[in-house]
């Protein structure tokens, strides 16, 4: 996919390279059934305007997709009761809003593809799954209109993408990489669900809840994020390094 509709609106080619990505993710997750979940704790506008920019298009004949705007108090739980394996959380914030940062740590645990929209500095990496980010310092950036063109130019490369269904198959499967987080030593985050019993938790990662020892890190409590290898717990993650 080309990225001749973002460069056009002004955007850096590194920019506009970043929302093709983050659109083709976005088309691949709608097609396989996926809902979009924004989020903005102190721009709830955005939220609610991610949501019907992709509810109801603008364009005649556009497909309306999924897309809930979350707002209110206690995100972090609401997000996490939303969310299903397979979906898309978008955030609109700073990078020091303290629940967009948990709502990003903990997303690989719900299986959820992530988006961080923002300005300013940036969030540290690897944090989002996909980061759309002005470098400007100004606090009146969120005013401006350039989120707004960031989520518009990604609703319009999504239906590009959807204009092109060969675009929206994966090929491989989760052991085609270089490692498989089934086979290998490599761990799955995991947030605890249940408070851990005789060395047992319900433990919640991408592939579902599912019961796991928890010997080698005990007391365990409903939130904490781990990693999960082989039905057990092998280590804690601190939220700022999930």
């Amino acid at each position: 996919m080309n990225t001749i509709t973002a460069v056009d609106r002004g955007l850096s080619p590194e920019l506009a390279a970043d929302l093709a990505g983050a659109a083709l993710m976005l088309a691949r997750r709608f097609a396989a059934g996926a809902t979009m979940w924004s989020i903005a704790p102190s721009w709830e506008p955005h939220a609610m305007h991610i949501a019907v920019e992709f509810v109801h298009p603008v364009i005649m004949g556009k497909r309306a997709l999924p897309a809930v705007a979350l707002t209110g108090p206690e995100l972090v739980d609401l997000v996490r009761v939303s969310v299903r394996p397979g979906d898309i959380v978008v955030a609109v914030s700073d990078a020091g809003q303290p629940d967009v940062r948990s709502v990003m740590h903990r997303s690989p645990a719900w299986g959820a593809t992530t988006i961080w929209i923002g300005s300013g500095q940036r969030p540290p990496a690897g944090v989002a799954d996909h980061v759309l980010w002005l470098d400007d310092p100004d606090p009146r950036v969120p005013a401006t209109g350039g989120f707004v063109l960031f989520y518009h130019v990604l609703w319009e490369l999504t239906h590009v993408c959807f204009e092109h269904p060969g675009l929206l198959r994966q090929n491989g499967s989760e052991c085609a990489g270089e490692t498989c987080v089934t086979c290998s030593d490599e761990g799955r985050l995991g947030e605890v669900v249940t408070a851990s019993t005789e060395g047992l938790a319900k433990v919640r990662t991408a592939q579902g809840v599912t019961d796991v020892a928890t010997t080698l890190v005990d007391p365990v409590a409903p939130g904490d994020l781990v990693l999960v290898h082989a039905g057990t717990a092998i280590s804690r993650v601190d939220v700022e390094d999930a």
